[in-house]
């Protein structure tokens, strides 16, 4: 039996999807013989497209590519010459860096908001997540479902039927209030003629959708693209491998059937018990030993007030106060002749005038954030300790170059209502439904302590660290407090760069990070909206082409 929607497609269309997929029915699927560009824009496009990659590639990209000879086309032509290949070098020379320059392009569907992070915790991978602020929540598969993970072992329990109604009464008002947010959003900030009316309403509906991404499970389901080196690929399915989560455990076996299409070489060692199956079970009993341990050193105690208070929570809990002399001496080094050392001792008899050329010439004149000095400011960095909602956890968890650690999601740190919903007076019904999601949590915890965050909606504050160097603390908060963003991480990244002046005494790094964004925000992606309206080509009728899919308007009209 399978917990997965299952897309219906003709028998025409599976004849064509058969040569670029490793397999159509499945959630987890591998894409070939394809071009990179196609790859690329296919998953691209995927972020803001509630279609699935197979539905995309046949109803938007197929018809412009040449596939006239691809019926002959077969993925495994070459495989076994280039296995063979692989296993000489690897276990003749003991060189398996090879694994790193073969790549993979893999969708994997369905998966709760719970596995993404796990999907996503890696480095070395590039990854697109669907968007909660371009796709509504409020369809459902065709089955007739809701989209949100149902746990076979939470289904068959007594808690099963309780567990899908509440899970659909969250959707429920989501839909409901979808469309009412649209309208008052649309009240409050009229299109004043500035701007054409399809990029108007998408950012209103944008708006609106981070308004209630907050009323979303965890157990959500999400698209995610990825893309890996056979070596990446095996470090997240030894992860995965050793999780504690079924789903976590169970989707890994599926990636690990449809990448032996693909690369088996690159995978065998996961297929070995003693090189797979230790290092899985060594980071199982790791975590399981560090669990029990912390758990008997520190009993679980949450800090007072945590729970009441208001807006996401920031904290600077460690930096090193030498850091812009240390910066300094990395500006110069590879300029220089001397010793770091010398060269360290040189900088500490340099006046505040001379200290500022060297940073004046080392970041120059910078035009836009994407002008990022070199990797000097990595010399030296900050770790933050916070607590927001779990929305804005997910977006600054896919930042690769930081390192992110979190503890576990439940509703003892409280929630968040938007502003937003509170002025359009949805503050009760949202409220509601957390609380019910709330009860849930609490219902599941003693039977299934592990599948009860799947009822924790987005909302719900989690408390993770954030440690990163200097150069993508720039970025990070020069990207997350623009306009276009959500308002709880804005304000995280605003948080941030003001705690790196003030409280690190980081002035002139802080000072470097010219395009921070303190303004206010209506319609937070109405310029980003306009410059893509600018982008876009024009129809024959006047009118763009953009590829995004027209919605209902809360007065029945359509978007387009």
């Amino acid at each position: 039996m399978t917990h997965y929607a299952t897309e219906t497609f003709s028998a025409d269309e599976r004849e064509v999807l058969r040569h670029y997929v490793t397999n159509l029915d499945g959630p987890v699927f591998a894409l070939v013989n394809l071009p990179e560009v196609v790859c690329g824009a296919l998953f691209a496009r995927y972020s803001r497209s509630p279609k699935s990659v197979r539905r995309l590639f046949l109803d938007e990209f197929l018809g412009d590519l040449d596939v006239s000879g691809d019926s002959s086309v077969d993925a495994t032509v070459g495989l076994k010459r280039a296995e063979e290949l692989y296993q000489r070098i690897f276990f003749e020379f003991g060189d398996d860096s090879v694994a790193q320059l073969g790549g993979v392009h893999l969708a994997c569907e369905q998966a709760s908001n719970v596995l993404t992070k796990v999907l996503e915790w890696g480095r070395l991978m590039s990854y697109l997540e669907q968007s909660t602020r371009y796709i509504p929540f409020d369809a459902r598969f065709e089955t007739g479902h809701y989209r949100y993970w149902r746990d076979p072992e939470v289904l068959d329990s007594e808690l099963g039927a309780r567990y899908v109604g509440e899970m659909d009464r969250m959707f429920d008002t989501y839909a409901e209030l979808l469309p009412l947010l649209q309208a008052h959003l649309a009240r409050v900030f009229p299109n004043d003629g500035t701007i054409g009316d399809f990029a108007y309403r998408q950012a209103v509906r944008a708006r609106a959708l981070d308004g209630l991404r907050g009323l979303l499970p965890a157990a959500a389901l999400s698209n995610v693209g990825l893309y890996g080196s056979g070596q990446s690929y095996e470090q997240l399915l030894l992860r995965m491998c050793g999780h504690p989560l079924p789903e976590v455990r169970r989707y890994a076996e599926l990636i690990h059937e449809e990448l032996r299409k693909v690369i088996p070489s690159f995978l065998a060692r996961l297929d070995r018990p003693d090189r797979g199956g230790e290092w899985s079970r060594y980071l199982a009993e790791r975590r399981d030993e560090m669990d029990a341990l912390v758990a008997r050193l520190f009993p679980a105690d949450r800090a007072e007030g945590d729970a009441v208070s208001a807006g996401a929570s920031v904290t600077l809990a460690d930096y090193d106060p030498e850091g812009e002399k240390k910066v300094l001496v990395a500006m110069c080094y590879p300029h220089a002749t001397l010793p770091e050392a010398e060269l360290a001792a040189r900088v500490d008899r340099l006046g505040h005038a001379e200290r500022a050329a060297i940073l004046r010439a080392y970041i120059g004149e910078r035009k836009n954030r994407r002008h990022r000095p070199g990797r000097a400011l990595e010399r030296t960095g900050y770790r933050f300790d916070i607590v927001s909602d779990y929305g804005a956890f997910r977006d600054l968890q896919r930042h690769r170059m930081l390192t992110i650690e979190w503890q576990s999601l439940g509703t003892d740190l409280g929630y968040e209502v938007p502003e937003v919903v509170v002025e359009a007076g949805l503050g009760p019904a949202f409220a509601e439904s957390l609380e019910r999601a709330r009860d849930l949590h609490e219902a599941l915890l003693a039977s299934f302590p592990l599948q009860a965050v799947y009822a924790v909606a987005l909302a719900f504050r989690i408390r993770y660290s954030l440690q990163l160097n200097a150069r993508e603390a720039m970025h990070l908060i020069e990207l997350r407090s623009g306009p276009q963003g959500h308002p709880v991480y804005r304000r995280i990244a605003q948080q941030m760069h003001q705690l790196i002046d003030e409280g690190a005494g980081h002035h002139a790094i802080a000072a470097a990070m010219r395009f921070v964004d303190y303004s206010g925000v209506g319609l937070g992606r109405l310029e980003s909206e306009r410059r893509a309206e600018a982008r876009r080509p024009a129809g024959p009728d006047g009118g763009d082409t953009g590829a995004a899919v027209p919605e209902p308007w809360p007065d029945g009209s359509s978007e387009a």
